[in-house]
C-alpha cells in the first residue's frame, strides 16, 4: 500500500469506532480497545486479520513449490480450528484471544431472557491438525442469588456440544476454502 493510499484510507475514517466497524473485525471494542483497533487497521492494510493470510514460510522452504505441510509463522494452531471457534462464539464478548497460543476466552454473557445467569467460555486449540483431540472447550456459569454471583454446576455435554459446533464450523470453512 503506498503512503498515498495509506493517507486516504486514513482520511476516511475520522474515529476510531468508525475504522473498527468499517474492518469487519471479529473483536469486541467494547471489551478492549486496544486489540480490535489493532485487528482492524490489519484487516484494512492487508485484507486480513490480526496476522492477514499469515507469513508463508513455504516459499522459502520450499523454493515456492505448494505444501499442505507448511506452517505460518505467528499461528502454530489449526487455522480452521481458530477461525470457526471465532465464528461459532461470535456473540460473545471476548476477553482475549491469542493465535499463538491458541487460546480464546471469552467474557461473561448472560442473555436477556435469563440475567440472572452468565456464562464464559475458554477454549484451547493445541494442535495443526483439524482433530477432536487439538480442541478443548471449558465452561463456566454462575447465577445471581442473594446479591452475589455463585458458580453453578456445568454439564460437561454442554462443553462438547460447543467443541461439536466448532469442528463442524472449522470443517465448513476448510471445504469453503479449497
Amino acid at each position: 500500500m503506498t503512503e498515498e493510499e495509506k493517507k486516504e484510507m486514513w482520511s476516511k475514517a475520522q474515529t476510531t469506532g468508525a475504522i473498527i466497524e468499517r474492518s469487519g473485525t471479529k473483536f469486541n471494542s467494547a471489551t478492549n480497545k486496544d486489540v480490535a483497533l489493532m485487528d482492524a487497521q490489519t484487516r484494512l492494510q492487508s485484507g486480513g486479520g490480526l496476522f492477514g493470510d499469515g507469513l508463508s514460510l513455504g516459499g522459502v522452504i520450499n523454493n515456492n513449490q505448494s505444501s499442505q505441510n507448511i506452517g505460518t509463522y505467528g499461528m502454530p494452531i489449526n487455522q480452521f480450528l481458530w477461525k470457526g471457534a471465532l465464528e461459532t462464539i461470535n456473540f460473545m464478548p471476548l476477553n482475549s484471544a491469542d493465535p499463538v497460543g491458541g487460546t480464546i476466552l471469552t467474557d461473561w454473557y448472560s442473555t436477556n431472557s435469563n440475567e440472572n445467569e452468565r456464562c464464559k467460555l475458554n477454549i484451547f486449540i493445541t494442535g495443526k491438525e483439524l482433530k477432536t483431540q487439538n480442541l478443548k472447550v471449558t465452561s463456566f456459569c454462575q447465577e445471581f442469588k442473594n446479591q452475589k454471583w455463585l458458580s453453578k454446576q456445568v454439564d460437561q455435554d454442554n462443553n462438547i456440544k460447543i467443541e461439536n459446533a466448532i469442528l463442524n464450523k472449522a470443517k465448513k470453512i476448510r471445504l469453503e476454502s479449497s
